[in-house]
């Protein structure tokens, strides 16, 4: 069968994502859609609205056919270790093909842009160290060094941000010497960071997110932006537990783990550099929101991504000794949904597989899998009692959703 594998967050799955889905179909000729998709915690170092569960039921009645878990040591990171996690479990899973969305469209380019930097490697590296000592954040040292070199402007833009992961996805399956591959498909209308609803029907993540969190009781709002079945997924969701997840609800338990760790704790806390720890607990006391701790902390060095991420990692105690253990393999596959096509591919293909297929995880023992648990513990804070107690068995038992 011809695999194709996107890389997603749903958070939550919209109109776009159902384009993106039926134009992979198209120009891959895919006969099976396998989504890499991030957990309960996503790239940008903040918890996704809704559940893993609720996002995976999304994926599979939109023509996803297989779901598989980016696990949070790789969905919590930045392009280059986010991309090299979601293309070992395609590759492993025996994936064919790939295809992402990009400011670009043209997969040409992409390929073009890997022999120019690997052309320019030495004068690329030594540029984005430059940036670095004076103090700019990495993402800006990439454009400036970037942008110093010569001809750059032959080749691929790299300050936008679906251009930086295509790039990372393709740069990893020729470091990983994957057989997989590469499309991609230009965005349209709506861009990454739009904070509005707009009156067409597709719309940014970002902007359904904000619209979700503002008026959690009035859905009607995002209702032509989304498709039916995930509008009737977070209408469900909102009856059963009341609130979608955002980081003020986790803010106080941030808080708490900030002011009852110790200086040398902190500074074993994964992403802990350059005294950034320091800043953290000189300002805990002060902040009255996670905004407002985000607003003090931030500085030119550090965006707010990498601000995010770092206070995610303290939240899930995600230490530098643990985090060490990342790879450009991943240990295992974990399968959190399929629908009747898919779950006949896997019982077809799950002997083939290099790496153990994994349905539920008290079936395994792994150091990742000790994180994972933690990070849904943590996920699950913010809600009641009850609420929690259910998130956390949903981790340990849940059963790959089927339908």
């Amino acid at each position: 069968m011809n695999v194709t594998g996107v890389v997603v967050e749903y958070n939550p799955f919209h109109n776009g994502h159902k384009l993106h889905i039926n134009e992979t179909k198209q120009i891959t000729d895919a006969d099976l859609i396998v989504a890499i998709m991030s957990g309960n915690f996503l790239q940008r170092g903040e918890p996704a609205l809704i559940s893993k569960w609720a996002r995976t039921k999304m994926a599979l009645n939109q023509g996803v056919d297989i779901v598989l878990e980016l696990p949070y040591v790789y969905a919590t990171q930045h392009a280059e270790l986010f991309a090299n996690g979601a293309i070992s479990i395609l590759n492993g899973f025996g994936a064919n093909s790939i295809c992402f969305g990009s400011e670009s469209g043209d997969i040409k380019d992409f390929h073009r842009l890997i022999t120019f930097i690997n052309e320019n490697e030495t004068t690329y590296k030594e540029s984005i160290r430059d940036a670095l000592k004076k103090g700019n954040s990495y993402p800006k040292a990439l454009s400036f060094a970037f942008k110093k070199l010569k001809n750059h402007n032959q080749v691929l833009d790299l300050s936008l941000p679906n251009n930086i992961l295509g790039y990372q996805y393709v740069k990893a399956i020729y470091e990983q010497k994957a057989n997989i591959k590469p499309f991609t498909i230009k965005r349209r209308e709506a861009q990454y960071h739009d904070k509005e609803i707009p009156k067409q029907s597709i719309a940014s993540a970002t902007s359904i997110r904000k619209k979700l969190v503002k008026e959690q009781d009035h859905l009607n709002s995002i209702n032509h932006v989304v498709p039916s079945t995930t509008y009737d997924e977070l209408v469900q969701y909102r009856k059963m537990y009341h609130n979608f997840q955002d980081w003020e609800r986790l803010f106080p338990y941030l808080k708490y783990k900030v002011l009852t760790s110790s200086p040398i704790a902190l500074a074993n806390i994964y992403e802990a550099e350059e005294g950034l720890e320091n800043r953290l607990s000189q300002t805990i006391n002060e902040a009255t929101s996670f905004q407002s701790l985000m607003e003090k902390i931030k500085t030119k060095r550090y965006t707010w991504t990498r601000l995010q991420r770092f206070c995610l990692h303290t939240l899930t105690n995600s230490t530098k000794e643990e985090m060490s253990a990342i790879n450009d393999t991943t240990p295992y596959i974990r399968v959190l949904g399929m629908n009747q096509k898919g779950r006949k591919y896997i019982s077809s293909q799950k002997k083939y597989l290099e790496l153990p297929l994994v349905s539920t995880i008290s079936k395994i023992n792994h150091p990742f899998i000790d994180i994972e648990k933690r990070a849904t513990s943590c996920y699950s804070l913010g809600y009641s009692p009850i609420i929690q107690a259910k998130l956390i068995k949903e981790e340990y038992a849940h059963p790959p959703v089927i339908i």
